[in-house]
């Protein structure tokens, strides 16, 4: 007996489905309408992302997520169900490129290796990479850092920053890193890294939410400027464009804006500490010129 196919239509398009599954498998919008949900990826420990326990998902970039998924339920002609999805740094790629994850809003670098796995919408977020220290370590700046260890999270830019940055200036320290984020602040607060390198934001968020964020200092020149971005999976051109048509209207409504206040300027759960991020130059040139441009766009020679 042959299946019946049924005719789905999802934002003018009639698509076809067959016990579920659909014919146009890289169909996000299709998917979501005809589950009523949507997968969203979030991190634990980002400034960007972050959780208050409990299922509960936080942070610039989360809220901003929770505003596109708003503006895909008008699309769809239907109320979407959020389904937050725990991602790390080593399995965000690859869960969005196998379906698992529909929509990634963490803190993830936009650059031309991941590109080659998945789409990135228009860069939302310019973060600087600096370092955190305990306040009274006496360590100011890189040449401070030589004999010492460094903490980084696996999987992430910053490891290769670091290296790079080794090598420039001609120091040598020892390395460690930590499976996530708030794992390598841990090694830093313990005792056992003298420095945590990472974005900025990313800093700012695990000392806001340390047992006492005064002990913590983020020092040392930029050492590097990248763009973030949220990420769809590849091949997928209908699904990026309505992603993008939402972050258009946020940033246009100023609706955006005022959600970074809230989330980098203003004080924060759950400890009520302010990250004191205000919007750089680069991120608001982003937002004057809305782009997908990757990282390697924005090395300095």
């Amino acid at each position: 007996m042959k299946k019946r196919l049924l005719p789905l239509a999802v934002a003018g398009a009639a698509l076809l489905v067959t016990g579920g599954a659909f014919a146009e498998a890289n169909d996000t919008l299709a998917k979501i309408a005809a589950n009523g949900t949507i997968s969203l990826g979030v991190r634990d420990s980002s400034a960007l992302s972050y959780t208050l326990g409990n299922g509960k998902y936080v942070g610039f970039h989360t809220e901003m997520a929770e505003r596109i998924v708003d503006d895909l339920s008008k699309k769809v002609g239907k109320p979407l169900t959020i389904k937050y999805t725990l991602v790390t740094s080593q399995n965000r790629v690859p869960l969005v490129e196998n379906g698992t994850v529909d929509l990634e809003c963490g803190s993830t670098t936009n650059n031309r290796a991941r590109a080659k796995d998945v789409a990135f919408a228009y860069n939302t977020y310019m973060e600087v990479v600096r370092m955190a220290v305990k306040a009274n370590s006496g360590i100011k700046d890189l040449k401070d850092l030589n004999g010492k260890t460094v903490a980084t999270t696996t999987g992430t830019t910053s490891v290769q920053i670091l290296r790079r940055n080794e090598r420039a200036h001609d120091i040598n320290f020892k390395e460690v890193t930590g499976k996530d984020h708030a794992d390598s602040f841990l090694l830093l607060e313990s005792g056992r890294a003298d420095a945590f390198v990472m974005d900025a934001s990313i800093l700012a968020a695990n000392i806001a939410k340390s047992k006492n964020p005064k002990d913590f200092a983020i020092v040392g020149p930029e050492l590097s400027v990248e763009p973030i971005a949220c990420m769809v999976r590849k091949d997928d051109p209908k699904f990026l464009e309505v992603v993008d048509e939402s972050i258009t209207r946020q940033v246009k409504d100023g609706s955006l804006a005022k959600l970074y206040d809230k989330w980098m300027v203003q004080p924060v759960p759950p400890n009520n500490v302010s990250l004191n991020l205000p919007m750089s130059d680069a991120t608001k040139e982003a937002w004057a010129h809305l782009n997908n441009k990757p990282a390697e766009d924005f090395i300095k020679n």
